[in-house]
């Protein structure tokens, strides 16, 4: 009797074996093609094959969904990646609501909706927030926690982490500047690399809101970057610190570190209507970010910006701005 077992524990791991073979297989293609679609067919840098491979060897949200649910899960996902690329509004809207018909909780499907039928900013929050929500759901709590520190080499988590950048970037907008922090915050905590540079609106919100330990802190946490936003927040977190030396300082080193800044708050260059999609250091479009991000502390702390037209105006750039200058500047903090 004993020898008769042993052929069916045999039998048994080869079922396992193979529906493991199978389960990789699947998830191997999956994440191929959100590979594809994600990185445009464009060439993968080091950090997008990173990605991929931790997607492919590590845990997977749709852990615990049946064979069906999985493929449905899937499937939205693709067609939502149509709809963000499609050519017409009826077309995105039809795709977009195919894709939830399958998978209800499909984050990009549910932005690119938000997108299209939002009609105030209020619905438009709402939309963003049901989006953040649905990708809680679609991911789990548990998913969640285990991969903390390294979200975004997973690629299924970036519809999630897209939709908590757009929540925070219009709570921000409107001031509701605490849930802003905290989504930046937590963002920072899921993917401490920052893949998405939200260090620099989150360390605007703390110059803004007068946290100088949080951004001294930020500051300290990302000493190595060299963009014009760190440098020009540090003017005005040692300005605030009460080291007009070290600011003065920090300054000389923010010029240096890109002129256009100055231009645009002295009114020498008008800012876009529109945020910029890619920027080179040094140039126009990095000072337009950077004085979005600053401008809401610039405006908070007219001591501060009054400090620093003068040290510009020392250089023929300008008088000191009027009410209706800094109210202009604060403007900025919206441009989309």
């Amino acid at each position: 009797m004993p020898d008769a077992k042993k052929p069916a524990r045999k039998s048994a791991k080869k079922k396992t074996s193979k529906a493991a073979a199978q389960a990789q297989m699947k998830q191997l293609d999956q994440a191929l093609r959100q590979a594809f679609e994600m990185f445009g067919g464009e060439h993968l840098t080091r950090e997008d094959l990173k990605a991929l491979k931790a997607s492919l060897t590590g845990p997977s949200a749709d852990e615990g969904l049946s064979e069906a649910e999985a493929d449905a899960k899937d499937e939205a996902q693709q067609i939502a990646f149509e709809a963000m690329d499609a050519p017409t509004a009826a077309e995105a809207r039809r795709l977009a609501k195919r894709a939830l018909k399958l998978d209800p909780d499909c984050v990009d499907a549910l932005l690119v909706i938000t997108d299209l039928d939002a009609r105030t900013e209020r619905e438009r929050l709402e939309g963003l927030q049901r989006a953040v929500a649905a990708g809680e759901r679609s991911l789990g709590a548990k998913f969640i926690d285990e991969n903390e520190g390294h979200f975004w080499l997973l690629i299924e988590t970036r519809p999630y982490m897209r939709a908590l950048e757009l929540m925070a970037e219009a709570y921000r907008s409107h001031d509701i500047r605490c849930d802003a922090i905290k989504v930046y915050e937590k963002m920072l905590k899921l993917n401490p690399n920052d893949n998405q540079g939200v260090r620099d609106p989150l360390l605007g919100l703390y110059l803004e809101t007068g946290d100088l330990n949080a951004a001294a802190l930020i500051l300290s946490r990302y000493k190595d970057d060299a963009s014009a936003s760190f440098a020009w927040a540090r003017v005005l977190e040692r300005f605030l610190a009460g080291e007009r030396a070290g600011a003065s300082a920090a300054l000389k080193r923010a010029r240096r570190a890109n002129r256009h800044v100055e231009l645009i708050l002295t009114g020498r260059t008008a800012l876009p209507d529109e945020r910029p999609e890619m920027y080179s250091p040094g140039s126009e479009e990095e000072a337009a970010l950077c004085v979005s991000y600053l401008s809401g502390a610039l405006a908070e702390h007219k001591e501060a910006a009054m400090w620093l037209y003068d040290q510009l105006k020392k250089d023929g750039l300008g008088l000191a701005p009027t009410r209706a200058a800094l109210r202009k500047v604060r403007a900025a903090k919206t441009i989309q």
